[in-house]
């Protein structure tokens, strides 16, 4: 209709009317439809509207993009089969395109590989991530504008949120509506105060659990990691349950994506909540006697300390942070990028000194049975610093079991490649930081 200079109005009679003489096939099955909805007639009804599509290029030519915004959703409408009718048209449909988003990762794979299984299309999986560092340190400077901070509040900023893109901006915000208020209390005005808009989230999000069975449980649970004990095995033993009851716990809150399970750790997803849990929630929740006064100097000091503890970490060479992290493996096991990885209990770790031009430094680990050589790269990591690195492993030949560099910064993609070729993995800061979260200890910000 644009096109033949007809004025549009967001009123589906009008359309059709205007329509009828350009694309007279589908206006006719857009009106079948209708009525078969008026007669409440279900059945096909969901492939009747996406074969619309087939029509509309038919009498047109012009292709079509479909977008379900939380497609998850589509079983609410009550449709038998729809993911599995849906799936048989999506092989069939070459001129449209459809655009499906959710923000429940764990059940859209789920969907995606069983329900839907979209294994002989040309489909493109994509996962939306938190902004890295350098991503989140653009995105303050951009939206603080003349407002200025500290570096080490920027840097706690971007670990404390995990880059969350919300979160940097409900803080942002409050920094710029109060640019003379100190950042703990930025901090307790939106996690502590009953007004806050993050302790009202977080507060909104467990009320769901007294709608469900048991609910209790998954809020204990919930509490015990955001403690620190995540490992699967100490959970069972803490709650004095069987593998098997943790475990329907477990898939529940994978399911609502409020955790993530990574070989024997479980985390939850969302870093800010974990806090929220921690040092207020539970707080508010197991006083004795409600002493909002004394909860919030508590509430202070634990921020301050987490401040602290930040800052005194990112101070230390990351080489040091290394071989703590390192120092606290004890034969567990989880993924990176969907590479099983058993961290060994480590005898021996020390400190080495390369003599190349690009690695300079890193660690050998000795644990019983295996060796792990570990370098360093503090700037860009290139082909010829994975060579290197290759050169130098060379020599260590008992039981040299894996060949690691840590990145702090760029990577070359030629570099990517060569250490597939070499057997040697990398890791930059998104990877080392999820393994440094399942451990409790500070991010490290580039």
């Amino acid at each position: 209709l644009n096109s033949a200079n007809i004025p549009l109005r967001e009123d589906l009679e009008y359309l059709l009317a205007k329509s009828s003489g350009y694309i007279p096939k589908t206006t006719a099955k857009i009106k079948n439809i209708l009525a078969s909805l008026c007669k409440r007639k279900k059945e096909g009804i969901f492939t009747e509207l996406l074969s619309l599509c087939d029509s509309i290029h038919e009498e047109t030519n012009k292709f079509c993009v479909v977008v379900f915004d939380e497609f998850n959703n589509l079983e609410t409408l009550g449709v038998k089969n729809i993911y599995n009718d849906w799936s048989k048209l999506l092989m069939l449909q070459k001129n449209t395109m459809y655009i499906v988003l959710s923000s429940f990762k764990f059940k859209t794979r789920c969907l995606l590989s069983k329900e839907l299984s979209l294994l002989f299309g040309n489909f493109l999986v994509l996962e939306i991530d938190s902004f890295d560092s350098k991503t989140s340190a653009r995105y303050l400077r951009a939206s603080l504008g003349e407002y200025r901070m500290q570096k080490y509040q920027e840097d706690f900023i971007i670990h404390f949120t995990g880059g969350f893109p919300f979160y940097l901006e409900v803080i942002t915000k409050a920094l710029l509506q109060s640019p003379q208020v100190p950042l703990v209390d930025i901090l307790e005005d939106v996690l502590f105060e009953s007004s806050g808009i993050l302790n009202q989230k977080f507060m909104n999000f467990l009320i769901n659990f007294s709608r469900v069975q048991g609910g209790e449980n998954y809020v204990h649970l919930l509490y015990l990691i955001s403690s620190g004990q995540n490992k699967i095995k100490d959970i069972a033993h803490q709650l004095k349950i069987t593998k098997k009851e943790l475990d329907v716990r477990t898939n529940y809150l994978l399911g609502i994506d409020a955790l993530a399970r990574n070989g024997d750790f479980l985390k939850i997803n969302d870093r800010i909540f974990g806090f929220w849990l921690k040092f207020v929630y539970r707080e508010k929740m197991h006083s004795f006697t409600f002493d909002a006064k004394n909860q919030k100097t508590l509430f202070r000091k634990n921020i301050e300390s987490l401040i602290s503890d930040f800052l005194e970490s990112a101070n230390r060479p990351l080489i040091d942070r290394l071989r703590d992290l390192f120092n606290l493996f004890c034969d567990d096991s989880l993924q990176v990028e969907k590479k099983k990885l058993k961290l060994s209990h480590f005898r021996e770790i020390k400190r080495v000194e390369f003599e190349r031009k690009g690695i300079r430094e890193g660690l050998v680990c000795r644990s019983q049975d295996s060796l792990w050589i570990v370098a360093i790269k503090n700037d860009l990591l290139t082909e010829s610093d994975v060579i290197e690195f290759s050169q130098e492993c060379k020599k260590y030949r008992y039981k040299l079991e894996k060949k690691i560099i840590v990145a702090s910064s760029d990577i070359e993609d030629s570099s990517l490649l060569r250490a597939l070729e070499e057997k040697i993995l990398t890791w930059d800061l998104n990877k080392l930081n999820s393994i440094l979260d399942l451990y409790s200890r500070p991010r490290v910000v580039a």
